[in-house]
This record gives structure tokens, sequence and C-alpha cells, in this order.
């Protein structure tokens, strides 16, 4: 099975504004923030979206 336009993952710095049934990553702000977002990208071979200083999710087009 292959996934199409879906919420692989999501990495966060503020666990109390994500939910949901996609894997949740929580990460001190800035920099570690950024760096799980970047290697998860590749490594589950998504695209990273920064909805705010806070939250990225990786999706699947």
């Amino acid at each position: 099975m292959e996934l199409d336009k879906t919420v692989l993952a999501i990495i966060t710095s503020n666990q109390s504004k994500v939910a949901g049934g996609a894997p949740i990553f929580i990460c001190d702000e800035g920099e570690e923030l950024e760096l799980f977002a970047a290697n998860l990208e590749a490594i589950i071979d998504g695209i990273a979206h920064r909805l705010s200083d806070e939250v990225y999710i990786i999706v699947k087009h």
C-alpha cells in the first residue's frame, strides 16, 4: 500500500497545539525543531512544512 496526500508526522515544541493520528515528535524550540523536521523529511521521504514557530508537519504529496 502506498500513501498519497497524507500527514506522515508532526513535530512540535508545544504539545498542547497538536493532536491526531500521525506520530507526534516533541522537541525543544528552535534548532532542535528544525533539525527533527529536516531529518524526518529525508528519512520518511516526505516534505516538511512549517505551520508556525512551534509546529512542522511532514506530508506526502
